[in-house]
């Protein structure tokens, strides 16, 4: 059953700019550990692949704290939800402390995903409540 539906676009131009005003500190406060790696490979290759990364993830980040009903209060935090990719290339979120744990309590679970253009990035979530396990499916073998 879906619980929340959360969707974002955002302006690439608008990222860029205060990328270039307020530095490495920008991407480092929107970016968890293993997303703050790839945004400094991508922008090392090429300079907007990079900034339509952080601009992607910004955006994921708004729309699944739109889907989780928070916005970004706590325990929703920009670092503590990433957004990363399975080696096919599809995005899936990953939590990490107190937001995965409050998310995870709910019985939970999220789709993301995203896309890019020249001036924007856009993403949608949608959070779904995984159905409960009875006491007879919980103990089955696989």
């Amino acid at each position: 059953m879906v619980t929340g539906i959360g969707t974002d676009i955002c302006d690439v131009r608008r990222i860029a700019a205060t990328l270039e005003r307020r530095g490495l500190r920008f991407a480092q406060k929107v970016l968890g550990p293993s997303e703050l790696s790839v945004f400094q490979a991508r922008r090392a290759r090429v300079e907007s692949r990079g900034i339509a990364y952080l601009a992607t993830r910004f955006s994921a980040k708004e729309a699944f704290s739109k889907a989780i009903g928070l916005g970004l209060r706590s325990p929703m935090q920009w670092r503590a939800c990433e957004i990363l990719n399975h080696p096919s290339g599809a995005p899936y979120i990953r939590l990490h402390g107190e937001l995965q744990r409050w998310f995870e309590a709910r019985g939970w679970s999220a789709l993301v995903t995203v896309t890019d253009e020249v001036d924007y990035a856009a993403s949608f979530v949608v959070v779904q409540c995984l159905p409960r396990q009875t006491s007879v499916e919980a103990s089955a073998p696989n």
